[in-house]
């Protein structure tokens, strides 16, 4: 019983207190599906100056069978870009570049 104890004191004694947390340092470098640039998008779709994701995905399904595997925004010649990774039904992976003010696809790899 008091080894557990100890043990507890001392698990809890190593835990590091979050206002004592630093986040990772940038270096310059976009960071991408970071909580940040979450924020700019939904506030650029709430303001009209963005398609919503679900849209995207939506016209995505109704011209290509499959499903979305992974999605991140970026830019693409200068505009704000959705990158979908869209899975077909035969197990093919592709990456639609969609314009993130148009809703248009811009580009389709795979």
């Amino acid at each position: 019983m008091k080894r557990s104890i100890a043990i507890a004191a001392l698990l809890l004694a190593l835990t590091p207190v979050a206002s004592q947390a630093q986040g990772y340092p940038d270096y310059g470098r976009p960071s991408y599906g970071a909580r940040g640039d979450q924020d700019r998008a939904r506030a650029a779709v709430r303001g009209g100056r963005q398609v919503s994701l679900s849209q995207v995905i939506s016209m995505i399904a109704s011209r290509t069978p499959g499903r979305q595997l992974n999605t991140t925004m970026g830019d693409y010649s200068g505009r704000p870009a959705y990158f979908v990774q869209w899975q077909t039904p035969d197990g093919r992976v592709m990456i639609f570049i969609v314009d993130a003010e148009s809703g248009q696809i811009l580009s389709r790899q795979g």
